[in-house]
């Protein structure tokens, strides 16, 4: 059975039921890039954006605030040639005073127009987050 059958090609949403080993290999078996960034240890917008650049293997100068997350989460990858897809997991965004629900959400919406640029190009690009 398709673990995402049931799951749009182009979103972002809790990882709920899922589970990370299962979604890596179900990115596996479709041929899709698979991304992963455990974020518990960051408290600020700064560190967890430099930890999900960190962990996505982008180039750390590119990827110091959510404007150049997003183009490294876009332009820089479509200029790098045709893509087969992306399953993100963001695990553990941290629940801190300095990035509280206003900043997940802000960054979630980094995620989110990733999504949409990804979906004009009839890429596939799911994300599944978690929160401390």
């Amino acid at each position: 059975m398709d673990l995402l059958a049931t799951v749009p090609s182009n979103l972002v949403q809790s990882i709920r039921a899922f589970r990370v080993q299962d979604l890596q290999a179900e990115a596996n078996k479709l041929g899709q890039h698979f991304l992963y960034a455990y974020c518990l240890e960051a408290a600020t917008k700064q560190q967890v954006v430099g930890k999900i650049a960190l962990s996505f293997g982008f180039p750390k100068p590119m990827c110091r605030n959510l404007d150049a997350l997003s183009d490294c989460l876009t332009d820089m990858i479509y200029k790098a040639g045709p893509q087969p897809g992306f399953l993100i997991v963001l695990e553990q965004l941290p629940n801190t005073q300095k990035f509280d629900k206003e900043a997940r959400e802000t960054l979630l919406d980094v995620f989110r127009d990733a999504a949409d640029f990804w979906a004009d190009r009839k890429v596939a690009f799911r994300v599944f987050y978690s929160f401390e």
